[in-house]
């Protein structure tokens, strides 16, 4: 009682609100830039229950922004030493961490029990994951996004409002999904969107106030500027994500196999294996081959037109996330032996050919 005594002295909250608190459970997938703030407020806040998806490890880049991390916590599970520390900032918290992403294969698996999901990555192929997932349990998705100087901010299949494939309609093809990786960051900006996901959290735990379902918060970083817009409900849209987690529940989906960076060399010169690099013509890329072919992402559908379906495929990137893109829109559309280089090729960087 002591440590909360502020927040139940608020009369929207009082003992009952933090009970409510305390009974919560809630999911955060990612313990990145907007993870680590969303991690340390729902922790300080008392919220019960708190799991932690997150498959990567911590790297020197992440210091700047993901701030629950020092430089010793480098070539950590990120999942691991963020329970660690929020469990420490809040010792009565209980924290389940989840060392690995969030795939069609473990999500429901990872998600029960579960009554609110946070949106903290940064892939889009997750997002819609997240969303259909929280779609089939009839449990929110908070969601959050940050890009250069500028973020986003809304809560989906909240009651019977607009979920993020009615903002964000899926479209076949493959589309480049960028990440801070590639276009950079301000360190501080994650760090306000995600304390005010965390507020969107407590909100909809404590039923208080309004809550951020209808409608978009855009943040401009450098203008200090906030403007909300409105999000229609598209019923169509609601459908096909319904469907998709429901299917996603009750069928094994295929899956995109991963190539660790230890294994690449030692097909790097397979002829038998196509390996494409999906770096751009203004990116450098760091790895060179006789076997290896480079086909822009914009331009792999064409130049796989006519191959044959069985072979099988690698394909790399600097940091993984196009060739997973690309890697689950093949297998979708009948590729069966298709493998992408887990973390890119940046993952190469200290390791050397055999």
């Amino acid at each position: 009682m002591k440590r909360y005594e502020r927040q139940i002295a608020l009369p929207e909250i009082g003992t009952e609100g933090q009970q409510k608190l305390t009974e919560a459970k809630v999911l955060v997938i990612g313990a990145g830039g907007l993870g680590c703030p969303v991690l340390q407020h729902l922790a300080a806040a008392g919220v019960g229950c708190i799991g932690i998806v997150d498959g990567d490890l911590i790297e020197e880049s992440n210091l700047h922004r993901q701030v629950l991390y020092i430089p010793s916590d480098c070539g950590k599970h990120k999942a691991t030493v963020a329970a660690e520390v929020i469990s420490r900032q809040n010792p009565q918290v209980k924290v389940m961490p989840f060392l690995n992403h969030f795939t069609p294969q473990n999500a429901f698996e990872i998600a029960e029990g579960f009554e609110i999901i946070v949106d903290c990555t940064d892939n889009i192929a997750t997002r819609y994951l997240i969303n259909d997932v929280a779609l089939a349990k009839k449990i929110p998705m908070v969601y959050g996004s940050v890009h250069r100087f500028e973020g986003q901010l809304s809560v989906f299949n909240y009651g019977l409002g607009p979920t993020y494939r009615c903002l964000f309609p899926e479209k076949e093809g493959l589309n480049e999904n960028s990440n801070c990786n590639e276009t950079g960051i301000l360190g501080i900006l994650p760090n306000t969107l995600g304390i005010l996901q965390a507020t969107e959290v407590l909100k909809i735990i404590l039923g208080i106030g309004e809550v951020l379902s209808g409608k978009l918060l855009v943040y401009d970083g450098l203008r200090h500027q906030m403007q909300t817009l409105e999000i229609q409900k598209n019923p169509l849209e609601v459908q096909n994500g319904l469907l998709r987690g429901i299917d996603i529940l009750n069928r094994k989906r295929k899956t995109v196999k991963s190539i660790a960076a230890t294994s690449f060399y030692e097909v790097i010169n397979d002829a038998s294996t196509l390996i494409i690099d999906l770096t751009e013509a203004h990116e450098d890329s760091k790895i060179q081959g006789t076997n290896i072919q480079n086909v822009p992402l914009n331009q792999l559908e064409n130049y796989l037109q006519n191959r044959d379906k069985n072979q099988k495929i690698i394909l790399f990137c600097p940091y993984g996330n196009k060739s997973l893109l690309a890697a689950n829109y093949l297998m979708k559309n009948g590729f069966t032996t298709v493998f992408h280089l887990e973390n890119g090729s940046e993952a190469l960087s200290e390791i050397q050919p055999i």
